[in-house]
């Protein structure tokens, strides 16, 4: 059966007027002018065909009609507020899926993921590990963590975690006769290469001033993750992205042999519908990325 009823703004209107016995304070509180609350109500009137209000020189009293309709509206309003909480409450909890690649899921997030469960016990995190773009409105996934520039048409996005490129290896290519000192040594190593940034070798090459280096040849990867533990491994020199690489940096099992460091245009994005970043569980997971990236930049 279809309801008939006022609009609901309308109805605001009423019941804010009504409590404070003010346009002017429910104006206020509702940020908008006395003048529309004032419409609002009128067109309630309107609607109705009763009067709910009135109006003295200097104040407004409630009717008769009024009176009588208010404790239905409040209620009604109270409904409606108690079962908005009850919804985001069930929301605050449960499964929460992140969808990001597999190298910074296993670098960067997973590392940091014990704090936010012990944080947040109730919601179970859920990791999606995908290098092609999700489809938000289709595919069953709450948040991403995407690398780029930032620019992905339907989502907001967040600058998380920027980056720096440099040359990392395994301390074991630091000794011996064909022992990394300078830029031009990279001649006698394998270069490890990422096939998604199959360029990056020769711009770092130009950037520290090596010519004598063949930025095509080495062994490649579809992940960085694999060329990160060919690197830890010893099979040559990768070139690392900070936060894909600081882990092994500081347990030792990764150096960086050279100074030369390259900013890069891109970084992590979070990134979701607008919408749902208001949603309780979206909303602590954003804000716990971001105080656990301020708390390290601060510490470092």
């Amino acid at each position: 059966m279809r309801r008939s009823l006022p609009p609901l703004n309308a109805l605001r209107a009423f019941e804010a007027a009504a409590r404070h016995l003010s346009f002017t304070d429910a104006a206020d509180e509702l940020a908008v002018t006395q003048a529309a609350i004032s419409h609002q109500i009128r067109g309630l009137e309107d609607r109705m065909g009763l009067k709910l209000f009135v109006r003295r020189n200097r104040e407004i009293l409630l009717s008769e009609a009024g009176q009588a309709y208010l404790p239905g509206v409040r209620q009604a309003f109270d409904l409606l507020h108690d079962a908005t909480e009850r919804l985001l409450k069930a929301d605050a909890s449960g499964p929460l899926t992140v969808t990001t690649t597999a190298s910074f899921a296993t670098k960067w997030l997973v590392p940091r993921l014990g704090s936010f469960q012990q944080e947040y016990p109730d919601i179970d995190v859920r990791i999606s590990t995908n290098t092609t773009l999700v489809d938000f409105s289709r595919d069953d996934v709450d948040i991403g963590i995407r690398y780029g520039r930032g620019q992905w048409a339907g989502v907001a996005a967040e600058r998380l975690v920027a980056e720096d490129v440099f040359p990392v290896c395994s301390p074991a290519l630091l000794k011996g006769a064909k022992a990394l000192r300078r830029p031009s040594d990279l001649k006698g190593h394998t270069l490890l290469h990422i096939s998604t940034w199959r360029d990056d070798w020769q711009v770092w090459l130009t950037a520290a001033g090596v010519k004598s280096v063949d930025p095509t040849r080495g062994l490649k990867f579809d992940l960085a993750l694999a060329a990160i533990q060919a690197a830890v491994d010893g099979l040559g020199v990768a070139l690392g992205r900070g936060p894909l690489v600081e882990a092994d940096m500081k347990a030792g099992r990764l150096v960086a042999p050279f100074d030369v460091k390259l900013p890069s245009d891109s970084a992590y994005y979070v990134v979701a519908p607008a919408e749902r970043l208001r949603r309780p569980k979206i909303k602590a997971f954003v804000t716990w990325l971001r105080n656990t990236v301020a708390r390290e930049k601060s510490a470092s």
